[in-house]
């Protein structure tokens, strides 16, 4: 029993840091080759974690060789566009001016279904209202309405507004975040006269704290409504 809960703990860190080591992407914006690897991993894991006949080192050596064949394989990605169209593919346009293109529906072995659900999961529930929609080589959709119905923006009114910036946290649940204080060249003392002003009674009863490019701080304390403060950091 000790020997499997031992087995599984060095298998299980040993994906960990695999999976660290391969990226951030999510399941849905993998590309095909990476989409391979994850699940060849996964099945490899199972193996040796569970059957002590196999020497923990034959789960290992095989994981370890996935993790450094991937690294080759993005490597060459990103340096060959020949090479990328072979491994991933490429972006197929499945809507355009002429209505929906069926030949390349058949190609992507998509139905029609699976169009319209793609299409609404961009927000987007009429076909006459789509200009282009292109299938991308992650298998998401991507589309681009018609002038029509796009949305107004400032610029189309002549509205001039504040750039859209970042918020960095400064407090998180009641835990002060010193990096970030420290890249915005910021002190605890500041954080502390903030919740002073607030009359909060600790840093403990701030559930967020973070100020955006603007100088913009939003405060919220534990139970209560969120806020915009008044007053703005010269950053």
């Amino acid at each position: 029993m000790i020997t499997l809960v031992l087995r599984s703990i060095i298998i299980y860190c040993i994906v960990l840091v695999a999976v660290r080591l391969m990226g951030k992407r999510q399941i849905g914006d993998m590309q095909p080759f990476e989409l391979v690897v994850t699940f060849i991993i996964a099945d490899l894991a199972c193996i040796p974690m569970s059957d002590v006949s196999i020497p923990i080192v034959f789960g290992i050596i095989p994981l370890l060789t996935l993790v450094v064949l991937h690294h080759i394989l993005s490597l060459i990605n990103r340096k060959s566009i020949i090479f990328r169209k072979i491994l991933n593919g490429k972006p197929i346009i499945v809507i355009d001016k002429q209505g929906i293109n069926y030949k390349a529906l058949k190609k992507l072995n998509m139905t029609l279904n699976d169009l319209t659900e793609g299409l609404r999961a961009s927000q987007c529930f009429n076909l006459q209202d789509v200009a282009y929609a292109i299938v991308e080589t992650n298998g998401n959709i991507s589309v681009l309405l018609k002038s029509s119905i796009s949305p107004i923006s400032c610029q189309d009114m002549k509205i001039k507004k504040d750039e859209i910036s970042l918020n960095v946290i400064l407090v998180n649940d009641g835990k002060l975040v010193k990096d970030n204080l420290i890249n915005l060249n910021l002190t605890s003392e500041f954080i502390d006269k903030i919740i002073a002003k607030e009359n909060t009674k600790s840093i403990n009863d701030v559930l967020i704290l973070t100020v955006n490019e603007n100088g913009e701080i939003y405060y919220q304390e534990k139970n209560k409504e969120a806020k915009v403060l008044q007053e703005k950091v010269n950053l």
